[in-house]
């Protein structure tokens, strides 16, 4: 049996949505991203959305709109995509690293106060795996020191915080829609959300050369647009996220229920909605049994081996991150998405438990 470690979902609807767009002959700044920004807005309960072109995009255009740059810090965890930090460096500016709670792998709340300088200019809790970060006490201390919040959500479609969507509750939040995550638009595709028109509308500049006219650039900005057929192709899949999301959390429960007493599984705080963009396990013989699983046909994953602040491109000196470096020497991700079959899930159960 071959299992993936993820598949996306292709149907009509969005094979039709992609060929309207080819028959329209409008492919840039059309109504397709008009509308697919309004309802994922709506869909995550925040009043404005940017359609770029990456959830690297988003990130960095939400770093250029805030003004990040030489001598800023931002606040970020190391156990991420690089994506994460890494436009804020790219503008000049210093990402510094906070360790993570071993539990739900999110930035810890507790370590945040120390990390804080009088050049700290952003903090970015990461929703990793689906999980959310604990929001309230960062959103509490940034709001003592006067420092905005942009949630990184690209893993986090769909999932909650105390009974709020991610993308709701920091001052911005992006998302990707890279064609492994909850939701995609067949290829590479972001979003920023904000509550905050002014950023809104110069965001929405600086993704398209910052011009308010066709030839009148009022801003230094970049061409991050999100082309019509990713918005279309995103536009169908939001339908089904909501679907989606709850078979992702009946496979986890199965998972959860058939493996907790073989290696260490995913925990979900009483206040969060774990999304599972990806099911991640501990266990001590790590390697190995990601080599018996491959030889069963079974995709296994490791988000991340080589955390950001150990990355030779970020040129991280002297950080201390122990829970951070110890994790990644134990995760494995299963597969998990919504086509996967109950009898695909004990066929991975059962191999784990031969392989461990």
């Amino acid at each position: 049996m071959q299992v993936n470690l993820s598949e996306m979902y292709v149907d009509d609807d969005i094979k039709k949505a992609v060929n309207d767009v080819l028959d329209s002959g409008q492919y840039v700044k059309g109504k397709n991203l008009a509308a697919f920004e309004t309802e994922f807005a709506a869909y995550c309960n925040a009043k404005y959305a940017v359609g770029v072109s990456s959830g690297t995009s988003a990130m960095l255009l939400a770093m250029m709109a805030l003004g990040i740059g030489r001598g800023d810090e931002v606040i970020v965890p190391s156990h991420t995509f690089i994506a994460t930090a890494s436009p804020a460096k790219f503008l000049g500016a210093t990402p510094i690293y906070v360790d993570i709670d071993p539990v739900n792998y999110n930035l810890d709340p507790s370590k945040l106060e120390k990390a804080i300088t009088p050049n700290t200019k952003a903090i970015i809790p990461v929703h990793l795996y689906g999980h959310p970060a604990d929001m309230d006490p960062i959103m509490h201390i940034a709001k003592e020191h006067g420092i905005t919040v942009v949630e990184d959500a690209c893993q986090a479609h769909g999932a909650e915080y105390r009974g709020k969507r991610t993308g709701s509750i920091g001052d911005l939040a992006v998302f990707s829609f890279f064609p492994s995550k909850n939701m995609t638009v067949a290829g590479d595709g972001g979003m920023v959300l904000t509550d905050n028109k002014e950023l809104a509308h110069k965001m929405s500049m600086l993704r398209d050369h910052g011009r308010t006219d066709k030839y009148l650039h009022e801003l230094l900005g970049l061409n991050l647009r999100m082309s019509e057929i990713p918005a279309a192709i995103g536009r169908q899949q939001l339908k089904h996220l909501p679907e989606w999301i709850k078979r992702r959390r009946e496979i986890a429960s199965m998972y959860n229920d058939l493996l907790e007493d073989t290696v260490t599984v995913p925990k979900e705080a009483d206040w969060a909605k774990h999304a599972y963009y990806v099911y991640t396990l501990q266990t001590s013989n790590r390697d190995s049994l990601r080599e018996y699983l491959h030889s069963k046909g079974i995709s296994t994953g490791i988000y991340y081996p080589v955390p950001v602040h150990r990355q030779p491109c970020m040129e991280a000196r002297n950080v201390d991150l122990p829970l951070t470096d110890e994790c990644v020497k134990r995760i494995i991700s299963i597969p998990m998405h919504p086509k996967l079959t109950d009898e695909q899930i004990h066929y991975i159960v059962d191999n784990i438990k031969r392989g461990i």
